[in-house]
């Protein structure tokens, strides 16, 4: 996992990628970059993390839902109905099945980047976090605030942000998957 294998993957995700998902997608790498610094965290493996977390965003949702199926990778009602959210699962398949990537923490922390799950690690909320306070990131409630605390407390951060979603998603179980209440409640018991 050297520069050279991030280089590679960065000229294969740019052919993959619109424009703006590219532009974020390198936001969320050196966002990573940034808190594994901060944080003692493996930077390189950190960076990976970060480029890959949306390679499968750009893929047509019926497509999203057809590769899924035919991967044999579970799929809630939620995501049935919103293919969109298959992105995190089908993204870790991917990278696991067309890059090569190997690292089941990696693999882990594109999987949950979008929900989180109870108990993270280290890389689950770096990929988490950065993906919420990259630099072009402008419409999140609380942002300036956000970026500030993710280089002061990681978990409050996560916290923080797990709030905001759950505030802007509101009580609608049409556009919350379960596990990411799971993981609010989680950590908001750590804080208890």
């Amino acid at each position: 996992m050297d520069t050279i294998c991030i280089k590679d993957l960065k000229k294969e995700l740019k052919k993959e990628m619109d424009d703006s998902r590219f532009e974020h997608t390198l936001g969320v790498m050196y966002t990573c970059g940034a808190l594994a610094m901060r944080y003692g965290y493996d930077l390189e493996k950190a960076m990976l993390a970060g480029l890959m977390h949306d390679c499968a965003k750009c893929m047509p949702n019926a497509k999203k839902l057809k590769a899924a199926e035919k991967n044999h990778l579970e799929i809630t009602d939620l995501e049935r109905k919103n293919p969109f959210m298959l992105h995190a699962k089908l993204g870790a398949f991917l990278a696991k099945k067309k890059y090569d990537i190997e690292d089941r923490e990696i693999l882990d922390a594109i999987r949950w980047h979008t929900t989180g799950r109870p108990d993270m690690t280290m890389l689950d909320k770096i990929v988490y976090i950065a993906d919420y306070i990259e630099p072009k990131r402008d419409k999140a409630p609380n942002l300036h605030e956000i970026r500030q605390l993710a280089f002061l407390d990681l978990d409050k951060a996560l916290l923080r942000i797990l709030e905001d979603t759950l505030g802007y998603l509101g009580d609608s179980t049409d556009h919350i998957d379960s596990m990411t209440k799971k993981t609010y409640d989680f950590y908001k018991q750590q804080f208890s």
